[in-house]
C-alpha cells in the first residue's frame, strides 16, 4: 500500500491491524491523546460540555462513536473543533446502545474498530491505567508535515515548546492541545480572546518587545564593549559601565543597583549553561531576542488551533519569527541559549527549577535526537 502514516501512532495501529492484534492497538490508544470533533457553535454555546453523538460509519454504514488519532485529523476549519481526550475518558462516557462501537480513524489503514459493551470499556480502563504515559518531554513529526523550507525552520523555531508539550513540532493546523483548554490559557496567560488581542500579542513577541528590555540593555552594553576591544569585557568592566551608563542618564540608583546585580545573574547562567553544554567552554549570550523569537511559532499555533487566526496569519507569523531568529543568531545552539537565557531570567530567579530544566530537557532532545529539526534543518 503506498501510504505514508503521518505519525508513528497511525503506523503502529496499522501494523497491529494487519496482525489482528487488538492488544498491540489498545495499548496504542491507551498512550496517546485521542480526538472527538463538534461543531464549534454548540461548544461555545456550552463550554466544558462534550456532545459526543453517534454517527453511521463511513464504510459500514453501522453506528459507531468517532474517535480520530493526532495524525488524522482533518485540515484546518473555522467551525470544526476537537476535544482532546484518553481511552479512559472515552470508557466512562455514556454507552447507553450495546450496537454502537467505537470507530477510529474509520475508513483510513490506521482504522480500528471495537465494541463498547461495559465489560469492553472496563478493558479499556486496565489498559489506561497500566500505561505509563509520557507525552510531554519528547520529539514529535508528522510526517506528512513542512519538513524543509521557512514554514518548517520558524515551526522548528518553537520546537521547545512542542517538545515540552508533546506535540508534533511541525504541525501548525487543526489542533495544538484541546480547543476549550486552548482557548482558556490564552486568556488567564496572554489576554488573548480574539483576533485583535493575538495580532498584538504576536506583534510584541516579533518586535522583541514582549520581554523586559533590561535583560537586553545588559548584553547590548557587553556587545559594545566586544567590539571596541576586540575581545570580551572583563566582567567588572561590563558590570560598570552598564550600572555607569544608567547613572548617566538619570536612572534611580534602585535601578543602578539592579543592573549590576542582572549582570551577576547573567554571568552565573552562562556559567551553569557552559556546564550543562547549553553553550561551549567558551560560550555566551549575544541576545536573548530568542526567548520572544522562539515563543511565537507557538503562540501562532495557539492562536490557531483557538480559532482567534486563520492558516495564513499564523503561518506569516511563524516564517516571520524564522527570519528574525536566522538573522539574531548563528546556530541553534546560539539560539537555544538565547531562548533559555531569556526564559530563566524572567521565571527562574536562579533556583534552576522547572523553568529551567523543562527548557535543558527540550535543548538535550533537539540537539541529540537524529529525528530532531535541529539536526536535519541547516541554520544558514
Amino acid at each position: 500500500m503506498n501510504w505514508t502514516p503521518p505519525t508513528q501512532v497511525e503506523r503502529l495501529l496499522y501494523e497491529a491491524g494487519l496482525r489482528g492484534d487488538v492488544d498491540a492497538q489498545l495499548k496504542v490508544l491507551a498512550a496517546e491523546e485521542l480526538y472527538i470533533g463538534q461543531h464549534r457553535a454548540e461548544v461555545d454555546a456550552e463550554p466544558g460540555i462534550v456532545r459526543w453523538r453517534p454517527v453511521a460509519h463511513p464504510v459500514t454504514g453501522s453506528r459507531c462513536k468517532l474517535l480520530l488519532t493526532r495524525g488524522m485529523l482533518p485540515p484546518w476549519h473555522p467551525d470544526w473543533i476537537f476535544h482532546e481526550v484518553d481511552l479512559d475518558w472515552i470508557a466512562d462516557f455514556q454507552w447507553p446502545d450495546p450496537t454502537v462501537w467505537l470507530a477510529v480513524n474509520p475508513g483510513t489503514p490506521a482504522a480500528v474498530s471495537l465494541p463498547a459493551s461495559p465489560q469492553d470499556r472496563a478493558l479499556w480502563r486496565r489498559y489506561h491505567a497500566e500505561n505509563d504515559r509520557t507525552t510531554q518531554n519528547r520529539l514529535n513529526a508528522l510526517h506528512t508535515g513542512p519538513l524543509f523550507g521557512p514554514l518548517a525552520f520558524g515551526l522548528a523555531c518553537g520546537a521547545h515548546l512542542a517538545v515540552a508539550n508533546g506535540v508534533p513540532w511541525n504541525e501548525a493546523g487543526t489542533v495544538y492541545l484541546d480547543y476549550c483548554s486552548q482557548r482558556r490559557m490564552l486568556l488567564e496567560s496572554w489576554a488573548i480572546s480574539d483576533n485583535a488581542s493575538w495580532h498584538k500579542q504576536m506583534t510584541a513577541l516579533l518586535d522583541y518587545s514582549n520581554s523586559p528590555p533590561e535583560p537586553e540593555f545588559a548584553l547590548r552594553v557587553r556587545e559594545h564593549l566586544r567590539r571596541g576591544r576586540g575581545e570580551l569585557p572583563p566582567a567588572d568592566l561590563w558590570r560598570e559601565t552598564a550600572a555607569g551608563t544608567l547613572h548617566d542618564q538619570g536612572a534611580p540608583q534602585s535601578v543602578v543597583t539592579e543592573m549590576e546585580e542582572l549582570v551577576r545573574r547573567i554571568l552565573r547562567y552562562e556559567a551553569r549553561f557552559r556546564a550543562d553544554g547549553l553553550l561551549p567552554d567558551d560560550g555566551r549570550v549575544a541576545t536573548a531576542a530568542a526567548y520572544d523569537y522562539g515563543r511565537a511559532p507557538s503562540v501562532a499555533r495557539w492562536g490557531l488551533a483557538a480559532r482567534f487566526c486563520t492558516p495564513h496569519e499564523a503561518e506569516q507569523a511563524i516564517v516571520h519569527a524564522g527570519a528574525l531568529a536566522k538573522a539574531a543568531y548563528g546556530s541553534w545552539q546560539d539560539f537555544c541559549a538565547g531562548y533559555v537565557l531569556g526564559r530563566v531570567l524572567r521565571f527562574d530567579d536562579e533556583e534552576y527549577g522547572p523553568y529551567y530544566e523543562d527548557a535543558l530537557s527540550s535543548h538535550r532532545i533537539l540537539m541529540d535526537d537524529e529525528g530532531s529539526p535541529w539536526r536535519n534543518i541547516r541554520w544558514n
